[in-house]
């Protein structure tokens, strides 16, 4: 079967070390891996709507020597009743390897049942893997650029806003991973729920990393890292829950971010708003690295391919 990435889990903390490797070479040597000259085909299924996945992925595949066939599902037969396992024998007779953007985490598990090729989650409901490589990257990039990945172990991250979402879920699991302290802190109602806490410290009880969940917002003090997310992610805008009002004092202002590290970056994976989760002072100021993180997605996501192909 082939080596998958559909949850921040699915690399090993060496696997996840190797990858962060290989995506600071290529981002020095864009050219440098082609193995999809051809070129060979990668399917990239949207079933939600993007922009820094759709342009990351086609761009990363054309500088790999490939050809993306990004599809819209609604504009094909997924969903329609065929079957995820049989869309995924048939896509793995066309191309090398298969990005899908969906909503149910279980629809990705069903097509790796029968799919013959790796297949990447570039977004579920429960986890946004491929984003927390590119973060990985950028923490490296401004903390720790001798060191590379080895740099991450004992650095603290916190996460605050919407605890419950995918993005959370993957900080605690990817961040645990590569030996980062992580805390998601966000107010109750709103924290992750148990499954991922205890996916997160299994992987912290392996790298020595720390995994914290609270509704105390303390915990920026001396942060290395400080995120937020959209307090309404996809799929989230009708779920009758107030989104604005219990997640304002958790909003990254010029004053919490005050209370982490003086060398602290800001990260956000994006589309951000301006005056809900996070501040303009903070997203426009000298901490923010939310655009190298956007630029970080393609060069993580080309290693994360270039990975999985050499280890089918």
């Amino acid at each position: 079967m082939p080596h998958n990435f559909l949850a921040d889990d699915d690399l090993t903390p060496q696997e996840q070390a190797e990858v962060l490797d290989l995506a600071a070479e290529l981002k020095r040597a864009p050219f440098s891996k082609r193995p999809l000259e051809g070129p060979k085909s990668v399917a990239v299924l949207f079933d939600k709507s993007s922009t820094r996945t759709r342009f990351s992925f086609d761009a990363g595949i054309a500088q790999l020597g490939g050809h993306a066939i990004v599809t819209e599902t609604g504009n094909s037969q997924m969903g329609k009743g065929e079957t995820y396992q049989d869309t995924g024998a048939v896509l793995s007779r066309f191309v090398e390897m298969i990005v899908w953007r969906t909503y149910a985490h279980s629809n990705l598990t069903d097509m790796a049942e029968t799919a013959t090729v790796p297949i990447i989650n570039s977004l579920s409901d429960d986890l946004h893997p491929c984003q927390i490589l590119a973060d990985l990257q950028t923490v490296i990039e401004n903390l720790c650029p001798e060191e590379g990945p080895a740099g991450l172990k004992g650095k603290r991250a916190v996460y605050l806003g919407d605890g419950d979402n995918n993005m959370a879920n993957s900080y605690m699991i990817g961040f645990a991973t590569a030996g980062m302290d992580i805390s998601i802190v966000g107010p109750e109602g709103f924290l992750p729920k148990q499954e991922f806490i205890d996916r997160a410290r299994i992987r912290g009880d392996e790298t020595g990393a720390t995994v914290t969940v609270t509704s105390d917002t303390a915990e920026v003090e001396g942060a290395d890292v400080v995120i937020t997310d959209t307090w309404v992610s996809m799929g989230m805008e009708n779920d009758g829950k107030d989104r604005r009002t219990p997640f304002l004092p958790y909003q990254v202002n010029g004053e919490l971010m005050g209370k982490a590290k003086d060398d602290a970056i800001f990260l956000h994976c994006l589309p951000a708003y301006r005056g809900n989760e996070v501040a303009a002072e903070v997203i426009d100021g000298p901490q923010s690295r939310v655009f190298d993180e956007a630029e970080n997605r393609m060069h993580a996501q080309k290693a994360l391919m270039v990975w999985l192909l050499e280890h089918q």
